[in-house]
């Protein structure tokens, strides 16, 4: 990857955008919003705000297009070669769909090429395969009756996705729905959509069938309470937080009772015993827990618990990496950390750091908004020691890189501090004790935990929180089960 030519991309103008409806581009008969780039706070692009009007119009072609089998109806062969296909052309234009969502929502172009498209590609990859593999299967029933029971789409999906990674996350919803056979109406945030729209083409260059996938941009309260209303939709999948969740959960009681599967972000304890391996890695860990992507991943290691003993040690070791990391442009190789996605965002991270000094946590380092000359939204990485599990930033998501830490004496006190959060999305425990590790595994009540490491499972591990951190999973054939019906036949023989 050449910065030469991160920069030829990143200075081609983008066409105002429109709606991808039945496998067409269309005009919506809202209005239309200003992209304005967080690297520079420059307006790069127009997207269309959706009317309800529109949403129905990608319901119904959704449906439509369900109800005939063009997608439902092919053989598992032929849907699995499309969707490699996707895979290939996701990969083929990799480049240009990281700069893209850079350009869009600030993530750093080292990670984004990754966590982007290439997750996106890989995940596309891993569901086309499944499509072949997955079986029904036959009761162990008395011999005189046969009891099958088939695995069939739901039907039509709603999926509404967070700006933070747009593509990685909308293929972790997509691909799995379009592999087990449905249609699917997807909702971007306005803050980030110009990936899924790429998406949108690329999966009718590889042959998706039209009104299979269709793209709606546009508010959440008007679009996105359209699709969770819709008496059309079987299924809705959301990634977001929780008072959005909340509505959603309402909306499908006062509507079909479609099935709603929610990841809600976190609030992930990251957990340092002095006997961890190795400090250093285990500090550099813990920094890039929080920090990576400004913080803007819904697993972020937010809470940094340590062993007394090596508290200070520890504390120092982490700000010592905080502030060598490199701050600055995502489009630049050489940046580290890139911008937070709005100024809506960073006036909330700013009002957080001033939430713990009031509370009286203790500043570390960081705290400020730097950069202000490039017109983006840049901010310190931000440790603050004497966070008590009763302050705001212990127990809200920041969604920003603002690390909190607070000591603890012993297993059990860990766990304890742990434990007192709303949330369980993930966690985290760096020990060299392995009986030490599989009691942390088990008692911190979280969807997932790593051990001496953080983040990076690949798509064979699903991803769930429990508690306020929503249900069902992302990743993995375990998401499979969110967009298929089971079917039972009893057969007198």
């Amino acid at each position: 990857m050449q910065q030469q030519q991160i920069d030829s991309l990143k200075a081609m103008p983008v066409a105002p955008q429109q709606l991808f409806i039945n496998g067409q581009w269309q005009a919506g008969t809202g209005s239309s919003h200003s992209v304005i780039s967080p690297v520079d706070g420059q307006v790069i692009t127009t997207i269309e705000r959706a009317s309800r009007a529109d949403m129905q119009a990608a319901i119904k072609a959704a449906r439509q297009s369900f109800d005939d089998g063009r997608w439902a109806n092919q053989a598992p062969s032929a849907r699995k070669q499309v969707l490699l296909k996707l895979a290939e052309l996701i990969q083929k234009n990799a480049l240009e769909l990281a700069v893209l969502g850079v350009r869009d929502n600030g993530t750093e172009i080292n990670m984004a090429i990754k966590a982007e498209p290439g997750s996106a590609a890989a995940t596309f990859q891993y569901y086309s395969e499944a499509i072949d593999k997955v079986y029904g299967e036959i009761a162990p029933t008395d011999a005189n009756f046969l009891g099958l029971i088939h695995k069939q789409p739901v039907g039509v999906v709603g999926a509404i996705v967070p700006w933070n990674m747009p593509l990685m996350i909308g293929a972790w919803k997509i691909a799995p729905a379009l592999a087990a056979g449905n249609s699917v109406v997807i909702k971007p945030a306005e803050e980030a959509s110009l990936t899924l729209l790429r998406l949108a083409q690329l999966a009718s260059e590889a042959g998706l069938p039209d009104g299979v996938l269709n793209v709606v941009t546009g508010q959440g309260a008007v679009v996105g309470e359209e699709l969770a209303l819709s008496m059309e939709v079987d299924v809705l999948v959301f990634t977001g937080s929780g008072n959005t969740g909340r509505r959603l959960l309402e909306y499908s009681a006062r509507s079909n009772m479609k099935r709603c599967y929610l990841e809600l972000g976190g609030k992930s304890a990251n957990i340092i015993f002095a006997d961890a391996p190795d400090l250093d890695q285990a500090a550099l860990g813990a920094a890039m827990a929080i920090f990576r992507n400004s913080g803007q991943i819904c697993i972020s290691g937010s809470r940094l618990l340590v062993e007394n003993i090596i508290h200070d040690e520890f504390v120092a070791k982490v700000a010592q990496y905080a502030e060598n990391l490199r701050v600055g442009n995502p489009l630049h190789l050489t940046s580290q950390i890139g911008a937070i996605n709005s100024q809506r965002q960073l006036t909330s991270n700013l009002e957080f750091v001033a939430k713990a000094h009031a509370e009286g946590a203790q500043l570390v380092t960081g705290g400020q908004q730097i950069l202000q000359s490039s017109g983006g939204y840049y901010m310190q990485p931000t440790i603050f020691t004497g966070v008590e599990s009763h302050h705001h930033l212990a127990r809200a998501e920041v969604f920003g890189p603002v690390l909190g830490v607070t000591p603890f004496a012993t297993e059990a006190e860990a766990v304890a501090l742990a434990n007192d959060c709303d949330y369980g999305l993930a966690g985290a425990a760096w020990t060299n004790d392995l009986g030490r590790a599989h009691r942390m595994i088990k008692a911190v009540n979280t969807g997932g935990m790593f051990i001496n490491t953080y983040g990076g499972s690949d798509a064979t591990m699903p991803l769930g929180g429990v508690k306020q951190s929503g249900n069902g999973v992302d990743k993995s054939l375990h998401a499979m089960d969110k967009y298929i019906n089971l079917k039972t036949a009893w057969i007198q023989l």
